[in-house]
């Protein structure tokens, strides 16, 4: 290892900046280009280019956040309609949800591993209150991959099936099932062969999810569950046609195939409704959440489900399904037990609905002035996208933004969109704001590209 001395002596001044009020402007000078250097040489060296919608020129650290808002380390300022890819519903740092890990971190953190640890038992109970139907049964991860990981499990063993059927477009995660699930070649060829067992439709088409169960099924192949985003995320925002959830869960109970809805980006207020499932009036086997479960404050994701899908195996052996070390530690329940508190006493769907109303309308308007640029406009509550006449206008319209304080970002399966995804704290004021300034970036983007 590096000299011990020096080691400690870094790591030391490390910690000097965390616990620091105001820092010097040497400070942030040397923060600054040793966070670049570390990035390219430590942690990913094509991160730095992979962030095609920022200037790196003049890279921005992020150092503190609020409410609606991000800062760098010099105070630069940026209304955040990225949010974290769904984090930040309850806005950054919110107050109520970092007081309660405060406390629950002055007496514990972590848990035995051995003893019966409280929290997990009243945040279970508490997903059971609030999610429709009969799901019931919890299981809690740390991030939405492993989530999708357990629940595909889930679903082999609750049905003794083998196949699953999944969506082009999709993204549930890049772990191995996950990964093999996802509808994007790029994420799933450099794994190949994966979870073999697997076959995609065309998203939104009930009837592909009904021929491609039955040819299964006719020559003896069955099927152990079908896993899909009520509404995709990183494929840019495609919201289905209405009642196709409901088709779909038909189709499963007509063929004794487990539904699993990833409701990991769309759950927990963001479209208007606590889950989008309810929307649609339809009660899965199997559900994911995570993202802004953990209020924006700590990492928790996980699943809950029916009581059928809970079978004797598990029951005789409760660690067959997983054993996550980390999984549903006092810390990251106490955030959620918040989380969960802090989402219905604020009505935080309601808000998201509303405040997703006058968002796109806003970027409607803008997709009327702008047609040559913008192709379309959608989504639901506060998880919209703009999809662009190509990829590098989008591109260039969101550095406009970032330059203009706005922080957003592309979908991961379609590159042509950027979302929106900011707070539910997010002020009127602030989405004219945005409005306002993507209005500037556009004029900016068609003049460059001579649109």
């Amino acid at each position: 290892m590096s000299n011990k001395e020096q080691v400690i002596e870094d790591i030391s001044r490390v910690i000097g900046y965390i616990k620091s009020e105001e820092l010097s402007r040497e400070d942030k000078d040397r923060i600054t280009k040793e966070t670049v250097e570390y990035f390219d040489s430590y942690v990913s060296p094509g991160w730095l280019k992979y962030r095609k919608s920022v200037s790196t020129d003049a890279a921005v650290v992020e150092w503190s956040d609020e409410g609606a808002y991000c800062y760098g380390l010099n105070g630069e300022k940026f209304i955040d309609c990225l949010g974290g890819f769904g984090i930040y519903t309850f806005g950054h740092r919110n107050d109520e949800i970092i007081d309660v890990v405060k406390s629950q971190l002055d007496h514990q953190a972590l848990h035995s591993q051995e003893l019966l640890d409280p929290l997990r038992g009243y945040l279970a109970k508490a997903v059971a209150d609030i999610t429709p139907g009969d799901l019931k049964h919890c299981f809690f991860t740390n991030g939405g991959a492993e989530a999708v990981e357990m629940a595909l499990k889930l679903a082999r063993v609750a049905t003794g099936g083998r196949w699953y059927i999944s969506t082009i477009g999709a993204f549930h995660g890049k772990s191995m099932g996950a990964v093999s699930v996802c509808g994007k070649d790029g994420y799933r060829t450099p794994y190949t062969p994966m979870v073999q067992q697997v076959q995609h439709v065309e998203y939104g088409n009930a009837e592909d999810m009904r021929k491609a169960i039955k040819n299964l099924q006719s020559v003896g192949e069955k099927v152990a569950g079908v896993i899909l985003e009520p509404i995709q995320g990183e494929a840019g925002i495609i919201v289905p046609p209405k009642g196709y959830l409901k088709e779909v869960r038909k189709i499963c109970d007509e063929y004794g195939v487990a539904l699993i809805f990833d409701e990991i980006q769309t759950g927990m207020g963001r479209t208007g409704t606590m889950w989008r499932c309810e929307a649609e009036e339809v009660v899965p086997d199997v559900m994911c959440f995570g993202k802004a479960f953990g209020g924006g404050v700590m990492p928790i994701t996980g699943l809950i489900c029916r009581p059928h899908m809970w079978t004797q195996d598990l029951i005789d052996n409760p660690w067959l399904l997983g054993s996550p070390t980390f999984g549903g530690n006092p810390v990251c329940c106490s955030a959620a037990l918040a989380s969960i508190k802090y989402m219905i006493e604020n009505d935080i769907p309601t808000a998201c609905k509303e405040k997703g109303v006058y968002l796109k309308e806003g970027l409607e308007k803008l997709m009327e002035k702008y047609p040559t640029l913008l192709d379309d406009v959608r989504g639901i509550g506060l998880m919209l996208a703009v999809e662009f006449c190509q990829c590098e206008v989008g591109y260039d319209v969101a550095k406009g933004l970032f330059k203009r304080g706005v922080m957003t970002a592309g979908t991961l399966v379609n590159s042509k969109c950027i979302r929106f995804e900011p707070s539910a704290l997010i002020s009127e004021d602030d989405i004219d704001n945005v409005i306002e300034r993507m209005d500037e970036a556009l004029a900016e983007t068609k003049k460059s590209f001579s649109l």
